[in-house]
């Protein structure tokens, strides 16, 4: 008797294979591709790179623009022939740019047509040759050659930089297809999901906790050049997707649109939230809505699928990280007052930076630098980050948990806690507040708020009313930044 098999593909090029030609694949725009055509595209864009561009295994090719087809096509077109995508952050400067490029050293820059004449003037500072996305769907060419390996490094991603400067994580095709493998079987995906992406896909968390699981499972992606709360809510009420992917700033914009109440959600079986701390507020407006609101935890190294909270737990664990996923280890390291360092281990996880930095230790485990505890249930919960934790008077305060409770406040758009030195008390608890929209919220009412909601000697001693905080690109918060700032 046969016994029947599921052939597991162990390069990117095996996994779009394996998909039905004739099924929907990805809609951009008016216009749906074929999980064939999508094919079809990655195999033009292997091709042009090889023979047009001189493109060999190893090498790096750039791409500057907003979400878009071409983008994907590159990255399962560059895997064939054993070569690396870089997508560049739009949101950075010409001179970051330059950084990132001599760093990694691409010898193309592909552009979609809104960025055309930024990547243009970076082409000719750089020294590189640039290209319309348009290029890679250009007459046939022959084959390229197969240099597909599950270990040849094809996705480069810069980390956020919140400690030093941005380090490029480098994702093998064997990291990137366990990565979708994890997250496909967290999510329950199947053919019969519709994915509606909205985030960039310059990071690993637009590109890699949907999208490439969303294609991997053969699924259909509804992919937004870039986040609109108003397209985002008509695209819920018109093309009816399953799942999609937010941020604290991006589930605000939806909460606070007009079009929010009159909007059917009842389509979504869940909304996943690449943060580590959500604000309760937000989760709340979603849940009273009857859609569960499913934290994914992890990090640019870590594929990013790591920590998640199923939507089954999603009601009764706000606030919550959720369990290790499949195939993830994750442990505490020494304990750091009432929380110790998350360290994680499992196949998503690169094991360096560009160009030979190790990411992990000799036994691959991956040091987040994110303060946690684990509740007795075996779920994880992140508290802050190791080098943000405040110590006043002996006392260990955790900026995420002030920032929590002052976030309940309606007049708090957003805030900050980091430390000050303190002659007394070594260092006190400093906030800075952006106020909301119309509020004239004042110091002494935040304190009598944050008084009732956590111990005496965590309410801030110095405000700071701000019209708004410091970010990375990426959109954390640089508490170091603020600390210099008011020093």
């Amino acid at each position: 008797m046969a016994v029947s098999t599921v052939h597991i593909p162990a390069t990117l090029p095996e996994a779009l294979a394996r998909q039905e030609p004739g099924a929907p694949a990805l809609r951009f725009g008016a216009v749906w591709l074929s999980y064939g055509e999508v094919r079809a595209a990655a195999e033009r864009a292997a091709a042009i790179a090889w023979h047009d561009w001189g493109v060999r295994p190893g090498d790096r090719v750039a791409w500057l623009g907003a979400n878009h087809p071409a983008q994907i096509a590159l990255l399962f077109g560059l895997a064939r022939i054993g070569a690396m995508l870089l997508p560049l952050n739009f949101r950075l400067a010409m001179a970051e740019w330059q950084r990132a490029l001599a760093e990694c050293g691409p010898r193309h820059l592909v552009h979609d047509g809104d960025w055309a004449q930024a990547a243009r003037d970076l082409a000719s500072r750089s020294a590189l040759s640039a290209h319309p996305a348009e290029t890679l769907s250009a007459a046939d060419a022959p084959p390229a050659p197969v240099h597909a390996g599950p270990d040849a490094p094809v996705l480069l991603v810069h980390t956020s930089g919140t400690t030093g400067g941005p380090k490029a994580a480098v994702h093998t095709q064997a990291n990137l297809l366990a990565n979708m493998r994890i997250a496909g079987q967290v999510q329950e995906m199947t053919p019969a999901d519709t994915v509606l992406t909205v985030l960039p896909m310059f990071h690993v968390g637009g590109l890699c906790i949907q999208t490439l699981p969303a294609l991997h499972a053969g699924a259909r992606v509804l992919l937004h050049a870039r986040f609109h709360p108003g397209e985002t809510l008509a695209a819920i009420a018109q093309a009816r997707p399953t799942l999609t992917l937010l941020v604290p700033a991006t589930m605000r914009a939806l909460v606070e649109h007009p079009a929010w109440s009159g909007t059917d959600l009842s389509c979504l079986r869940a909304v996943w939230a690449g943060s580590s701390l959500l604000p309760a507020s937000l989760v709340e407006a979603f849940h009273a809505r009857g859609v569960p609101v499913c934290n994914v935890y992890g990090a640019t190294e870590t594929g990013p699928f790591s920590v998640a909270l199923p939507p089954s737990r999603a009601m009764d664990h706000v606030g919550s990280c959720g369990w290790p996923a499949p195939e993830v280890e994750a442990r505490l390291g020494p304990p750091l007052g009432d929380a110790a360092e998350l360290l994680l281990r499992a196949p998503n996880v690169v094991r360096r930076y560009w160009p030979d930095l190790p990411a992990c230790d000799a036994a691959g485990w991956f040091a987040t630098g994110d303060l946690a505890q684990r509740d007795e249930d075996g779920s994880y919960r992140i508290v802050g980050r190791a080098r943000d934790l405040i110590i006043s008077g002996g006392e260990n305060v955790h900026p995420a948990e002030v920032e929590a409770a002052l976030m309940l406040h309606p007049g708090v758009a957003e805030c900050a806690a980091f430390g000050l030195p303190d002659a007394r008390w070594g260092e006190v608890v400093a906030v800075a507040v952006v106020r909301a929209e119309g509020a004239q919220v004042s110091q002494e009412e935040l304190v009598a708020h944050l008084q009732s909601q956590i111990a005496r000697f965590k309410v801030p001693r110095r405000w700071f009313f701000v019209g708004q905080l410091p970010k990375t690109a990426l959109g954390k918060v640089q508490r170091a930044v603020l600390a210099r700032q008011f020093t």
